[in-house]
Parts: C-alpha cells; structure tokens; sequence
C-alpha cells in the first residue's frame, strides 16, 4: 500500500465518498516483476490506480475487485504460468503470485477504508508503516488496519491500537513471539506477511500484512564537479537524501548542484565526522568520494571507513587506489576496513561521460545493497530474474513469509 502514497492524494476526494476495493500481493514466488505489499485501488466506477504485474493480471485483478464491491467478500486469488493454455490469466514471466483483495468503504468505519484516507495525507519521503490483517473466505471480517506514523521509532508495547489487532491476551507465548518479530520489522522498514503457524491464509487463517517504511537513506557525495553534477538527479529516484559536501564555495555553490536536497560547504571529514556524531549517520547510508585530491581523500576515507555505512566507494585509476591504499595502512587504518571500500567506483559497463559514469556508480551501489546480485549481464545468468533477498529468520511459533528488506 505504501507504494501508492504519491498519488493517494489525488484520489482522496473520491476516497471519501465512494467505494473501492483493495489488491495487494500477499505472496510471490519465482520471477515476478512486484514485490509483497505491492496494491491497487479499483473503484466503484472502474477507476484505476497502480499495478500489480505490469498488465498480466490487472484484468482479472479489476473484475474480482468489482465483484467483492457487490458481494463485500474477501478474495484470495493466485495467478500463475499456465502452459496449457495460452489464453488463461496469469503471469508469462513464470512466476507466482497470491493477490489478497478486500472491498473498503461499504460503510461507516470502515478500518481499511480509513487507513487508505490517512496514508494519503503523507508525504512520499514522509516515515509510515501500515499493519492490517489479512484473511479471506466466508468467515472473513474485513481488515483491522493501523497507521504508524514514526515505524523507526515504535512498539507494539507502546502501541494501544496494535496490542488490541494482535489479541496479546489470546495466547500469551505466540504473542511474545509475534511482538519481537512485528517490531523489527517496523524499526527495520521490512515488509512482509506474518502469520501464527496453521495451515495458512489461503483456508482462513488470519495473518498480518506489514508495510514500513523509514525516512530516505542518505547519499553522502564528496565532490563537486562534472560527475557529482550528473549522479544527484540520478540518484534521487532511487529514494535517497542526496547531500553534496565540498570545501570550496566557488564549486558548491553553482546552479548545477541544486538537485541534491542541502549541499555544504565544508572540510568533507570535518562534515562526516559531526554528522556521524550526530546520529545522522547510519547502516543505510552511502558514502561517494568524488574529489579525486587526497588531501581530501585520504581524511575522509579514514573517518568513513571507521563507521558502519552501507557502502563506501572512491572515484580513481587502479593506481590511485593503489596509493591510497597505502597511506591508509600508513594511517593506521585495519587492512579488513580496507577492503570494505568500493574502489576504483563503479560497474564495468564501459562508461565514459559524466551520465554513463553515474549510471555505473549508482548500479555498484544497488548490486552491493542486494546479496542476490551477480553483477552480471541477464542474459549470461541463469534462474528467476527477481530474486528474493535474504530473510531474516523467524521466531518459534511464528511464520515469516515474503520478506522484502528496505
């Protein structure tokens, strides 16, 4: 559902006054071009907002959105290859998945219906997370859903509103369980479907749907020239808070710059060092080191490579890395922390302008994010195209499915 915040607002008038039926991916498996947690509105009238599988599915998805807005029943329908038959609904890439769809707004206090309305107030940078339940067939009830507004931040414990969708009181030791695993996935901006053993959703059994998402990943970009000037807007869709630091006002403060969100004018490990001393440094952030200067250089990557980033990388020749190296050691920087630094920067794709170049940097970035990367050419790889990405496992007694981490 979050996935949809920025365009939720357009639709908020219609959202008051009209009904309309959830969709989301509750289960994927194989290659699929969606996650879990990915949704569609469908209206009442037919209107239409996101997608699920990029044009497989959405057909059967909107006409079963429709029915269970005349019926008001949950549905959960499964779409998959079908060999046999070349005109059947289902997803051509191979893959699998279980779309849960839900009616909301049938009438007053409608818990679904009012979750939709609150997210559409938030920002798309702006920190949520939305904890529903999921189930399905005759019996179903409808959703319980609970907007959080700082996940980074919350407890169920500290949480009225979650302790009474949990029923703690039901089964005191599943529920201890399900409460560590529900706040790591707040805290840690996951998203995934938890359920309490049984045979699963699909006969009835409840589970939960838990979407978090925390305050952008910083982009830290030591540097201002040709290629910083070209990685800032390339690195904004891809969600992160781009700082741009440098000691020089004359190169800071030029029009081509102002796509990063704040840029700084100062002594780069003086900056880094205050920031990480502030808090504001953390394991999501990125660090790119583009000032090819080592008196620069050499102070930055001894304060960077002392802190626990995501990634950091150094623009430079193999025989400027090679002199870095050394005066690292000379500096008395561990040779394991060495080797944690992405130099020379970026993917072998052959870039040469300042654009390509960033194109290269920004896909190290991901593939080094993603345990699951090859770093390969898709056509020389073999296996699903989406791989999952590792899951953190699950507690006894409670089952983890899907995990996404973000």
């Amino acid at each position: 559902m979050l996935d949809l915040i920025p365009s939720l607002s357009g639709w908020a008038p219609a959202l008051a006054r009209e009904r309309f039926a959830v969709a989301t991916i509750v289960r994927a498996g194989g290659s699929v071009p969606r996650p879990v947690g990915t949704s569609m509105l469908v209206s009442a009238g037919g209107a239409i907002l996101g997608s699920l599988s990029g044009g497989c599915v959405e057909g059967a998805v909107v006409a079963a959105a429709l029915e269970s807005m005349d019926d008001g029943a949950t549905r959960l329908e499964t779409f998959g290859f079908s060999a046999e038959d070349a005109f059947a609904v289902g997803l051509t890439c191979g893959g699998e998945l279980e779309v849960h769809i839900e009616p909301a707004n049938l009438g007053r206090g409608c818990p679904l219906g009012e979750a939709v309305r609150q997210l559409a107030a938030y920002r798309t940078d702006e920190p949520v997370a939305l904890v529903r339940t999921l189930d399905a067939g005759e019996n179903a009830r409808g959703s319980i859903a609970v907007v959080i507004p700082d996940p980074g931040t919350a407890t169920v414990s500290a949480n009225p509103d979650l302790a009474t969708l949990l029923d703690l009181n039901a089964d005191p030791g599943a529920g201890r369980a399900l409460v560590v695993q529900l706040d790591s996935f707040l805290r840690g901006g996951a998203t995934g479907v938890l359920g309490l053993g049984g045979p699963g959703l699909c006969t009835g059994e409840t589970a939960l749907l838990i979407e978090s998402r925390l305050a952008p990943p910083r982009l830290l970009v030591f540097g201002a020239n040709d290629l910083s000037a070209a990685l800032l807007p390339a690195a904004k869709p891809l969600g992160y808070h781009v700082t741009l630091v440098d000691a020089r006002p004359a190169f800071a403060s030029q029009a081509r710059f102002r796509a990063a969100d704040e840029v700084v004018t100062a002594w780069p490990h003086h900056y880094l060092a205050a920031e990480a001393a502030a808090g504001l440094v953390d394991s999501r952030t990125v660090i790119c080191i583009l000032t090819h200067d080592p008196k620069f250089d050499i102070p930055l990557l001894e304060a960077a490579l002392g802190l626990d980033v995501a990634f950091v990388g150094a623009l430079g020749s193999r025989r400027s890395h090679a002199q870095r190296v050394g005066a690292l050691l000379d500096a008395g920087v561990r040779p394991e922390r060495i080797a944690q630094l992405h130099s020379p920067l970026g993917l072998d794709i052959g870039a040469v302008s300042p654009a390509e170049v960033a194109v290269s940097v920004l896909a190290e970035v991901i593939a080094a994010r993603n345990a699951a990367a090859s770093h390969q050419p898709l056509r020389e790889t073999s296996g699903p195209i989406h791989q999952q990405r590792a899951a953190r496992p699950a507690p006894t007694n409670v089952m983890q499915q899907e995990i996404v981490w973000t």
